[in-house]
């Protein structure tokens, strides 16, 4: 039993290439947009700025500024509070520019697990 397509789907050769092609373009374009984005550095303060932490696209650390003021040996968990929040908004805002800058990309097509 052959199945009937009707004319215009399923393609062909050159549609399947381009097609093809195509899904190449955009792995080229996440590629290097995914190098980009790994490269940014992002600066998140918290406490009102006493605390300041530094953060690339890849979400490593690379510097944690704390200002002389917060810091009070009585009340070292207000400390540990803040360098929470400012590290949690700084991955925080890696992954939404990350999400953002790719959806650019991939328009609205649904790729978990790719970046």
């Amino acid at each position: 039993m052959r199945a009937n397509i009707p004319k215009g789907m399923g393609g062909g050769p050159s549609n399947m290439q381009a097609m093809i092609r195509q899904a190449q373009k955009m792995q080229e374009d996440m590629a290097a947009m995914q190098e980009e984005l790994d490269a940014r550095e992002y600066e998140v303060k918290a406490g009102g700025g006493v605390v300041s932490v530094k953060i690339n696209g890849k979400k490593e650390i690379l510097a944690i500024d704390i200002q002389p003021e917060i810091v009070d040996p009585d009340d070292v968990e207000t400390l540990s509070d803040i360098l929470i929040a400012a590290v949690n908004e700084a991955i925080k805002r890696v992954e939404t520019t990350n999400n953002e800058e790719m959806s650019k990309i991939t328009g609205s097509m649904n790729m978990p697990g790719m970046f």
